[in-house]
């Protein structure tokens, strides 16, 4: 080969690269051009409006202060349902859009529970903590109030968990809910006017069986269940499906008779309560002043809409602390002459069971009522028998409902598993049946502690958590997470909405 052939094939190679690299580069434009225009265009109100085809999204959007402002701004859903641009922005984006693409292709909508997409803790999952900072980068302005300001502190210098999240306090400002308060709801059941004649006298109990107890000075009266002495297997064994290790080991446990409410506490006999002790306008901290020394102090208005906006009536009233229900039943026990309570853990579990041994108070297998995995969650759990007898996360829409929802118990009672759970008055143990393993009678749990039990689950609960054994305890520091005043209340939790409680009266107190 002579020189001049090598220079000119040395040529055309080059030009050959030069090419190859022009068109590769081009290609690779053309792909980031691409992938820009469509990433623009994905991300435009209107495309998302196209695929999240429930109007709630964008009628409430367009009414909240993200959109409906005296400036003018509007904030678009990327802004808030996606991470800032740099910081993760395009993995979520494919993320979220693939989860979004499978349910509108492959779901009914129709048929999807978004009350429950507006619960706080499934909010947190497509909320961007650091899309709210890249906006709101000044969280002291000179117009924040004093609970504002209180809030923020909280946020910046709160290191340890339960931290506070921006959505815990301003959930609702990019979908607007007229339900949904934050601030002191100093009105709060002073609406509730008496309709028909007020009851003179509480209700006169001469032997054990069934009675309707009426509060005095009001016109509500409610339901009493009479308990039968008896003995059974408090915990669950070790073979149970889905059980906690805080359930066993199972010990015998007799329990003497006693009443407890057919129902959970309603709002209309909580609200007897409130209007009867509260005060309005009063905050922590304050003393009630003029008052009769044996006078029972109540709770001081709530923060926020303690119902949720579901309604209140004869649903379960929820929100209040152990410290609101305690008091309350010292209360009634005042104005009725019985000995009213919070019932026992034990007499709780014996209620609940009602005679019976399996898992729930009715034949089922937690492995098939579950909604846990992968399979459950394509083809769904089974809700035989279930779904007539319990409240819980597959058929309560994400709210507390009417008693009428559910059938009774074999005790008579009605929800004591799901709907709200429930307050007992022990202390919380992990280890408090490893303590004492022979036979008790009416043991009361430990004798201090830090949290108390509560038992029943919720409609927020899956089906492993609405057994009979299954065991639960209050969260106080992360349930007033959100609350903003200093002191924290100590009558209403800012973030637990699934938590009531029910009465036991103790027959020897009227025998």
């Amino acid at each position: 080969m002579n020189i001049k052939n090598l220079i000119r094939q040395t040529r055309h190679g080059s030009k050959a690269k030069i090419w190859i690299m022009t068109l590769g580069a081009m290609i690779c434009l053309a792909i980031i051009v691409t992938i820009n225009t469509m990433s623009s265009y994905t991300s435009t109100d209107k495309y998302c409006m196209s695929c999240h085809v429930h109007p709630w999204a964008e009628e409430t959007w367009k009414l909240s202060s993200h959109h409906n402002n005296r400036t003018g701004v509007t904030v678009h859903c990327v802004e808030c349902h996606l991470p800032p641009k740099g910081e993760g922005f395009l993995f979520a984006k494919a993320k979220h859009g693939a989860i979004d693409a499978y349910g509108f292709l492959l779901k009914d909508s129709a048929k999807i529970n978004w009350e429950a997409k507006k619960l706080l803790e499934n909010a947190k999952s497509f909320t961007y903590e650091a899309s709210c900072t890249k906006c709101h980068q000044n969280l002291f302005p000179v117009t924040l109030s004093v609970n504002g300001s209180n809030a923020h502190l909280a946020y910046v210098n709160t290191k340890e968990e339960p931290k506070p999240n921006c959505i815990n306090c301003h959930l609702n400002v990019g979908h607007f809910d007229k339900n949904a308060k934050h601030e002191h709801d100093i009105n709060f059941g002073v609406n509730a006017a008496a309709s028909k004649e007020l009851f003179t006298e509480a209700t006169k109990v001469e032997k054990f069986e069934n009675f309707t107890e009426k509060i005095p000075g009001t016109t509500v009266a409610f339901e009493m269940v009479a308990i039968p002495e008896g003995t059974f297997k408090m915990g669950s064994p070790d073979d149970e499906p889905l059980r906690k290790p805080d359930e066993g080991p199972v010990r015998k446990v007799k329990i003497s008779k006693f009443w407890m409410g057919k129902i959970e506490v309603s709002w209309n006999e909580y609200l007897a309560f409130f209007q009867a002790t509260g005060s309005q306008g009063r905050t922590e901290g304050q003393v009630i002043k003029n008052k009769n020394v044996d006078a029972i102090t109540g709770p001081t208005p709530p923060w926020g809409a303690p119902d949720q906006g579901w309604g209140k009536g004869s649903r379960p009233a929820i929100t209040m602390s152990w410290r609101a229900a305690n008091t309350y039943c010292q209360w009634l026990t005042k104005v009725t002459g019985k000995k009213y309570r919070l019932p026992t853990e034990a007499e709780w579990e014996y209620a609940c069971r009602g005679n019976t041994t399996t898992p729930y108070f009715f034949d089922g297998d937690p492995k098939k009522f579950t909604s846990k995995g992968i399979l459950k969650k394509i083809f769904g759990p089974d809700t035989t028998n279930i779904s007539s007898r319990i409240v819980y996360t597959e058929n309560s829409l994400s709210r507390t409902k009417d008693p009428a929802f559910v059938k009774e118990n074999p005790f008579g009672l009605k929800n004591m598993a799901g709907n709200v759970a429930e307050f007992c008055s022990d202390y919380y143990s992990p280890d408090t049946y490893n303590k004492r393993k022979r036979e008790l009678v009416n043991p009361i749990g430990p004798m201090s502690g830090e949290e108390h039990v509560i038992r029943g689950g919720s409609f927020k609960s899956d089906a492993k958590d609405v057994r009979s054994a299954a065991r639960d305890y209050t969260k106080t520091k992360a349930w007033l997470v959100t609350d903003p005043q200093m002191p924290k209340s100590n009558w209403w939790y800012s973030d637990c909405i699934d938590n009531g409680f029910r009465v036991v009266c103790e027959a020897d107190s009227i025998q």
